[in-house]
C-alpha cells in the first residue's frame, strides 16, 4: 500500500506512517444517490477453525452474530488520521464526486509474539464485503473474530511463524490465531473485532475506507486531503489511474540504475547470506524478503519503498528472459487473496536468486522458483522514490 504524507506532518509519531492502518469499525454510510449494486459473491473456503465458546476477548460479554454478506465494495482509498474522525468529516468526503461508501475504521500498531503488527479493529458484519472475495464469503471466519480470534494475513503466518489456530501472547492477554485471511489491504496483516481492538487499547475512528471504483484515485486523493486535518495520511488500495507504462523501451533513457549502483546493491545483499529472517525486519542483522530489498538499495542510494507490493511499481516490467542481476523478482502466493503481490527476490544471475524467504530460514541464494512467479522489475530509482 502505498502512502501520501502532506507537507506539515514532518513531526508526527513514530510508526504513523507504516505501522497505524486502517480499521474498519463503525457502520458503512452508502450514499444512495451515486451507489451502484454490490457484486454479489459466492462462497470459497478459507482455513479457519471453530472458535471456543469463550475466547479471551468475548468473556462475560454478548458476540454479535455477524450479518451475511451481501456483496462486495472495493477500496480504494485508505486515510489515517491523527484525531477522530467527525460525522462532518464523513459528510464532506461522501459529497465527493464518484465516492460510493465508507467506512470509520480505527487503526493501530499491536506487539503479537514480540513482532510490531499492523492490526485492524473491525465490525466484522460491515467491514468484510471490503476484502477479498474468498475472505468476505467465509462466515466462520468472521464469526471467529467477532467471539475474539485474531485473523492474520497469509503472509504473516507463513512467513511469519504465527501458526493456525496457536496462541499467541498480546497487550491484553493471549489472542488465538483463528484464521489465515487476507484483508487485501497490503499494509495490515492482522484483523480483529472492534470489542477486541478496544481490549488492546486501539485509538478509534482515527482511519477511513473509501470507495470510489469509477473516480481517478489520485485525484479524489488530492481533493479528500483538502478536506481533512493537517497530519493525514492517504494510501492508494486498488487505484483507479491511467494506464501505467510498464515496457521498458518507454522509459528514457538514464531510467534505471548505473552499473555501479547495482553492484553496490548486490554487494550489500549479499553481505547479509546468512542472516536469520524475521518478519517486519529492516535489518542490519535480522531481515524480511521486502526489507532486505530496501536495505540493500538504499547502500547504493537508492530509496527504496518498505512493503512488496510498493516495490513491484517501482519500474518498468521485463521479461524473465531479459532479467538482469539486480532486478527485483516477484511472486503471488498468497491463496486467500492471489492477485496480492507477496514476495520479491533480488535476481543475481545465471538463474539463481537473494532473498529473505521465512521464518526459521536465513538470507540465501537459491534457484529462481517460477511457481507463482508474478513478474520481473527493473528497478528506476526515479520512479521508486515517487511510490508513496
Amino acid at each position: 500500500m502505498s502512502t501520501r504524507k502532506r507537507r506539515d506532518t514532518r513531526k508526527l509519531i513514530p510508526f504513523i506512517v507504516v505501522a497505524l492502518v486502517a480499521v474498519l469499525t463503525a457502520d458503512v454510510l452508502l450514499l444512495a444517490e451515486s451507489r451502484q449494486p454490490a457484486q454479489p459473491v459466492a462462497a470459497d473456503p478459507v482455513r479457519v477453525r471453530p472458535a471456543p465458546q469463550q475466547s479471551l476477548m468475548a468473556q462475560s460479554k454478548t458476540v454479535q452474530p455477524v450479518k451475511p454478506l451481501a456483496g462486495l465494495h472495493k477500496p480504494n482509498l485508505f486515510v489515517v488520521t491523527r484525531k477522530p474522525l467527525t460525522r462532518a468529516h464523513l459528510q464532506r468526503i461522501a459529497r465527493l464526486p464518484g465516492v460510493r461508501a465508507l467506512e470509520v475504521a480505527d487503526a493501530a500498531s499491536v506487539t503479537l509474539d514480540g513482532k510490531r503488527v499492523q492490526t485492524l479493529a473491525v465490525e466484522p458484519s460491515s467491514f468484510r464485503a471490503y476484502t477479498p472475495k474468498v475472505t468476505a464469503a467465509s462466515d466462520a471466519l468472521w464469526s471467529n473474530v467477532a467471539a475474539g480470534d485474531v485473523a492474520v494475513s497469509f503472509v504473516l503466518g507463513n512467513d511469519g511463524g504465527l501458526a493456525l489456530h496457536s496462541k499467541v501472547s498480546g497487550p491484553a492477554g493471549p489472542l488465538r490465531i483463528g484464521a489465515y485471511a487476507t484483508t487485501g489491504f497490503g499494509g495490515v496483516d492482522a484483523v480483529v473485532s472492534k470489542q477486541t481492538g478496544r481490549a488492546l487499547g486501539l485509538p478509534r475512528d482515527n482511519a477511513l475506507i473509501v470507495s470510489a471504483p469509477k473516480a481517478n484515485s489520485a485525484r479524489l486523493r488530492d481533493r479528500l486531503e483538502k478536506l481533512l486535518p493537517k497530519g493525514t495520511q492517504t494510501a492508494m488500495v486498488n487505484p483507479v489511474l491511467p494506464a501505467p507504462q510498464i515496457r521498458q523501451q518507454n522509459w528514457p533513457t538514464g531510467s534505471f540504475m548505473s552499473a555501479a549502483q547495482l553492484t553496490v546493491a548486490l554487494r550489500a545483499a549479499a553481505s547479509k547470506l546468512g542472516m536469520p529472517y524475521v518478519w517486519g525486519a529492516e535489518g542490519p542483522t535480522t531481515f524480511d524478503c521486502s526489507g532486505l530489498v530496501q536495505w540493500a538499495y538504499a547502500q547504493a542510494g537508492v530509496r527504496m519503498p518498505r512493503v512488496t507490493h510498493q516495490q513491484w511499481v517501482t519500474g518498468p516490467q521485463v521479461e524473465l528472459s531479459q532479467a538482469q542481476p539486480g532486478d527485483l523478482l516477484f511472486w503471488r502466493n498468497d491463496p486467500t487473496n492471489p492477485a496480492y503481490i507477496s514476495h520479491v527476490a533480488i535476481y543475481w544471475g545465471n538463474g539463481k536468486m537473494l532473498h529473505a524467504p521465512r521464518t526459521g530460514d536465513v538470507v540465501k541464494i537459491a534457484p529462481v522458483n517460477t511457481r507463482n512467479l508474478a513478474g520481473v522489475v527493473r528497478v528506476s530509482p526515479q520512479a521508486a522514490t515517487q511510490v508513496r
